[in-house]
C-alpha cells in the first residue's frame, strides 16, 4: 500500500478555504497570499490523487471526494483551535499542576501564609510540595521550581537561578542559658560555651565565621550538638541547651516574645541569600511566574 505524506496544516488549509468560500476570503483570514493557497491546496490533492474542489471563476465546489475529506480536515481544524485556546487561556491565567521543591526549614520563613495567599487567588492551581535536604533533579523529577538556601549557586547551563532575599545572621542563646554560663564578650569566649551546630552537606559540623568590619572569626566549641535540620537547633537554643547559628527571619519571633537572644550582637554570621531555581528562563508557565512574584513580595 502507497504512504501518503499529509500535513496537518494543508488539511487545515483546505478546511479554512471551504469555509471561506473562495481563495480571496480565505486569504484575508488566513493572511496567506491567494497564490500559496492555491497551489499548497494544489499540492494536497497531487498528494491525495483526487480533487478536492472544482474552481471557476466564482466559486468553488466541494467533489464528492472532498466532501468525505472536509470531515476529516474540519476535525483537525477544530482540534488545532482547541489546543489554541488552551494555550491563550494558560498564558493568562495561571493553571496546572504546580510542582515546588523547598528546604525543609523553609516554614521558617512563612510558607503557610505564602501557600494560603496563593490557594486563595489561584484556586485553579493544584500544589504538590516537596520538602527535603536532597537537591531535586528539576528537570527529570518535573518539578516547576526550587526553592533553595546558598551563599551561590554553581553554574548550571540547564537551571535560572532568581535572587529573592538576602538574609543576615548571628548567633542566638535562650535567656536562661545566657544566666547559667554567662555572656560572651568575644568570639573567643565561645570556646567554653556549648555550640548548636548545622551539619553541613559534606556531612562535617560547619565551623562558625563571625565579621566584624574587617575582622573575621572562625571556630566551634568544644563542647557541641551537631543536626542538619537548623529547626531543631532552633528549638535545642530555646530550650537552653546552648549557642545557635541562625538567620535573622528564622530568630525573629523568638526574639521578639524574649525566648532568643542575640549574642555577640556586634558579630555576623555571612549572609544566606535565598534563590528560586527553575528550568530555563523562557516560556515559564504562568503558574511559576505567579508563584515566584508572591515569594518575592511577602519574603520582603
Amino acid at each position: 500500500m502507497t504512504s501518503l505524506d499529509l500535513y496537518a496544516d494543508d488539511l487545515i488549509l483546505f478546511a479554512h478555504i471551504v469555509q471561506a468560500g473562495t481563495f480571496t476570503l480565505a486569504a484575508e483570514q488566513t493572511g496567506l497570499p491567494k497564490s500559496t493557497l492555491s497551489r499548497r491546496l494544489s499540492d494536497l490533492e497531487n498528494r491525495l490523487g483526487e480533487r478536492l474542489m472544482q474552481r471557476s471563476t466564482r466559486r468553488l465546489t466541494l467533489t464528492e471526494f472532498g466532501e468525505k475529506m472536509l470531515m476529516h480536515a474540519q476535525n483537525i481544524h477544530d482540534a488545532a483551535e482547541s489546543a489554541a485556546d488552551l494555550a491563550r487561556n494558560r498564558q493568562t491565567i495561571p493553571q496546572g499542576i504546580l510542582r515546588v521543591s523547598l528546604p525543609p526549614e523553609f516554614q521558617e520563613f512563612g510558607v503557610v501564609p505564602i501557600l494560603d495567599q496563593f490557594t486563595r487567588r489561584y484556586p485553579q492551581v493544584p500544589i504538590e510540595l516537596d520538602l527535603s535536604a536532597r537537591r531535586v533533579d528539576l528537570i527529570t523529577e518535573r518539578f516547576d521550581l526550587a526553592i533553595r538556601a546558598a551563599t551561590r549557586l554553581p553554574d548550571d547551563n540547564a537551571l535560572v537561578a532568581r535572587h529573592l532575599v538576602t538574609m543576615g545572621g548571628g548567633l542566638y542563646a535562650s535567656p536562661d542559658y545566657l544566666a547559667q554560663h554567662g555572656t560572651p564578650a568575644r568570639p573567643d569566649d565561645l570556646a567554653h560555651h556549648a555550640g548548636l551546630l548545622l551539619i553541613a552537606s559534606d556531612g562535617r559540623p560547619q565551623m562558625w565565621r563571625l565579621m566584624q568590619a574587617q575582622q573575621i572569626w572562625e571556630g566551634m566549641p568544644q563542647q557541641r550538638l551537631a543536626a542538619n535540620s537548623i529547626g531543631l537547633l532552633r528549638a535545642l537554643a530555646e530550650q537552653g541547651h546552648g549557642i545557635a547559628g541562625l538567620s535573622e527571619p528564622s530568630a525573629a519571633d523568638l526574639v521578639r516574645q524574649k525566648r532568643l537572644s542575640r549574642v555577640l550582637p556586634d558579630w555576623a554570621l555571612p549572609a544566606t541569600t535565598l534563590w528560586c531555581v527553575t528550568p530555563g528562563r523562557r516560556l515559564l508557565p504562568q503558574r511559576s511566574l505567579a508563584f515566584i512574584a508572591l515569594l518575592r513580595d511577602m519574603l520582603r
